[in-house]
């Protein structure tokens, strides 16, 4: 079973996300009210996924996921969702950088929060919505006059492919069709691509490619 811990500093919004997470059989684990209780939270009671809001006293949302997110040992780091009631904002952005898997608005649907929750719980990003991507494309450094960082000069053309439909919010079978290839070697590409630059999951590659100039802001995506 899928394990949350719930971030917020209302109770209200707290004891909502508590009642839809449970009802759809996914184990709320626990509560904390500002960063640095999610921080010690989650390091004891070790949730897959961290609903986490930005804003709260004590400590933010933005320094408690680089807190959670920075420690050596990739398999006690949880996933984190950040919470928000604004869909651009940079201090999401910034969270996001830091290596949250994604982000959903506070009004998400029950339904759309239980998929986002199990989602990353299974490893995988929410990068295809339109906010995430939006997001990204409004706040991602302008690309830089050197060029390609030394970071994707590594990559080959096959890989730079990858990447870019990644920022784009493709899925693994729309990669797989655009590339023509199967979605096995597309899911060989990324776990190839994760590892070489030393990244977390999809979201962290498109931030690179945006923070790049790899990919533009305003490319066409699917859907």
């Amino acid at each position: 079973m899928t394990s949350v811990l719930v971030v917020d500093d209302q109770e209200l919004v707290r004891s909502g996300f508590r009642l839809i997470l449970e009802a759809n059989g996914i184990d709320v684990v626990g509560e904390a009210a500002d960063g640095a209780a999610a921080v010690t939270a989650a390091r004891e009671l070790r949730p897959d996924v961290v609903l986490m809001d930005v804003r709260m006293p004590r400590m933010d949302g933005i320094a408690a996921t680089r807190a959670l997110l920075c420690v050596p040992d990739a398999a006690s780091r949880p996933r984190v969702l950040i919470l928000t009631t604004f869909d651009l904002d940079e201090h999401v952005y910034e969270a996001v950088r830091a290596g949250a898997s994604g982000f959903l608005l506070k009004d998400v649907a029950p339904e759309d929060l239980v998929h986002a929750v199990r989602v990353v719980a299974r490893g995988d990003a929410m990068l295809a919505p339109a906010l995430t991507r939006r997001l990204l494309e409004r706040f991602a450094a302008q690309p830089q006059p050197s060029g390609r960082p030394a970071v994707l000069r590594s990559c080959s053309e096959r890989e730079l492919d990858v990447v870019k439909g990644v920022a784009r919010g493709l899925s693994n079978s729309e990669l797989a069709a655009e590339l023509f290839l199967s979605e096995t070697t597309v899911k060989t590409y990324l776990s190839r691509l994760l590892a070489k630059l030393d990244l977390r999951d999809r979201v962290q590659v498109a931030v690179l490619a945006y923070e790049s100039g790899l990919v533009q802001p305003g490319t066409s995506t699917a859907g």
